[in-house]
């Protein structure tokens, strides 16, 4: 009898509220003040009632039966260039017929002006092909404002057409009246589903405009481009699941202050996710540079104490970059330690090993650390550069021309190896270099016309920088 009330009682309770992250779509039983996914603070709101029960789906036909993988045509598959030959490279060769890219960054980065000059080469055509239907709709320009951009940028194209919409039903209708061999939708955020409750932009609009959009590029073998909207701390906005359910996700980046643009691809299902476009953005519109190098060197008449080259790699692509250093007395009793386009992490910890082990005190100096052109350092392999050209500014002793530095600085003093060192190479002798300060324990090929020096120890390496003979120990 007990056991029958309690049953009873359980089947007549109504469902207990469930609540999801705003976020992520994490959902629980209960709030909570903190999401136990993305671990956003605030986001969990409620959602409606959770499931009482599993739910169960039936079995259905086959619309197409199962097929060994050898007999599967993949010439209807290739990736299309798009006419934009750093985009292109970063997409793996081009769009492929059913992907789904999406496109994310800050705002006025240059995201439409990509996309316009990329939907016009679609439109026209390849070099003596025919040409095609691009279907171009905007939710947050009307197609005037966008016709204006599209004439300052030489972006008119009989086949590029306009379309200012912001429900997903009627922008539906837009593909299927006029069947489009690309689709750019700007962007994802600003689609609205009348079938879901919620603004635009949130969690639950989001995933439904983006699986509607994905299933009609499946089934149409249609290409598709998303701009997608970044948080303030550069991730993509709107769920987590977004970022899965596209093939191709790509962060377009740049500084405000300078015409330098990147775009690099953190997921890729039809190519590599380590090439890097570069692009320079000017009022006539956006441009491909194959050859970024000499933007990030600053061309001085006569060597400069402080400055030193290095060659990074960002994706497969090296970069010659310059580095700069300023070191000036303090007056103040916490000495100031500045950087731009490199860590300050890096920098103190490269400070604390030139003073332990290559006898250069800073502790009453400033230092101020930089790059040229707007670049940013990330990998290790510049320490070696930043520490030549700190000394240098100590000194006040500039470098002989022609010299460059590469490796990676530990603790103990010595210089690590770095990979892609043969690719480093070869791009410094491609633009004129010929003396290069490398790890010791590098075994590499150089080109005949560049000297490599190689260096077991901070202290032999600057004297290497400095003169070409390494310092007695």
């Amino acid at each position: 009898m007990k056991t029958t009330t309690t049953s009873a009682r359980a089947a007549g309770r109504p469902a207990r509220p469930a609540y999801r992250c705003s976020e992520c779509g994490w959902t629980t039983s209960k709030w909570v003040g903190r999401c136990g996914e993305c671990q956003e603070w605030g986001s969990v709101v409620e959602a409606g009632a959770a499931p009482s029960a599993p739910r169960t789906t039936a079995v259905a036909p086959t619309r197409s039966p199962a097929r060994p993988i050898g007999e599967i045509d993949v010439e209807a598959s290739r990736a299309t260039p798009t006419g934009v030959g750093e985009l292109d490279r970063v997409l793996g060769g081009g769009l492929v017929p059913g992907a789904v890219v999406l496109l994310a960054g800050e705002p006025g980065v240059g995201k439409s002006t990509l996309l316009l000059a990329a939907a016009k080469n679609v439109a026209e055509g390849p070099d003596g092909g025919p040409a095609r239907r691009v279907l171009y709709v905007t939710g947050e320009e009307s197609a005037g404002q966008v016709r204006l951009r599209a004439e300052r940028i030489g972006a008119l194209a009989p086949g590029l057409l306009l379309a200012a919409e912001t429900d997903l039903a009627t922008l539906l209708g837009h593909v299927e009246a006029v069947d489009p061999d690309l689709l750019v939708v700007d962007s994802v955020q600003t689609i609205a589903s009348g079938e879901v409750d919620g603004a635009p932009g949130g969690v639950s609009q989001v995933r439904e405009v983006a699986g509607a959009l994905i299933a009609a590029a499946k089934e149409r073998d249609l290409p598709v481009i998303l701009v997608g909207h970044v948080t303030k701390d550069g991730a993509v906005a709107g769920p987590r699941t977004l970022e899965h359910l596209v093939d191709v996700v790509c962060q377009f980046e740049g500084d405000r202050h300078s015409r330098l643009r990147f775009v690099r691809a953190s997921k890729n299902r039809y190519g590599p996710t380590d090439e890097v476009g570069c692009f320079d953005l000017s009022e006539s519109g956006i441009v491909g540079l194959p050859d970024p190098s000499g933007l990030f060197l600053s061309h001085s008449a006569a060597p400069t104490p402080g400055t030193c080259l290095t060659v990074t790699l960002d994706g497969r692509r090296p970069l010659a970059l310059e580095i700069q250093s300023l070191v000036v007395p303090s007056p103040l009793a916490n000495p100031r330690r500045t950087t731009s386009g490199v860590e300050s992490s890096r920098l103190a910890m490269i400070l604390a090993v030139m003073h332990r082990h290559a006898g250069v005190r800073l502790g009453d100096h400033d230092v101020y650390v930089s790059t040229i052109g707007g670049a940013r350092v990330a990998e290790p392999a510049a320490d070696l550069a930043m520490a030549v050209a700190t000394i240098s500014a100590r000194e006040d002793e500039p470098l002989p021309p022609g010299t460059l530095a590469v490796g990676e600085v530990g603790l103990a003093g010595d210089i690590r190896p770095v990979t892609g060192l043969e690719r480093r190479l070869s791009e410094a002798a491609r633009l004129g270099f010929t003396r290069a300060v490398v790890p010791a324990r590098s075994e590499v090929r150089a080109p005949a016309s560049i000297q490599v020096l190689h260096a077991h120890h901070l202290a032999e390496a600057v004297e290497l920088a400095r003169s070409g003979t390494p310092a007695r120990r």
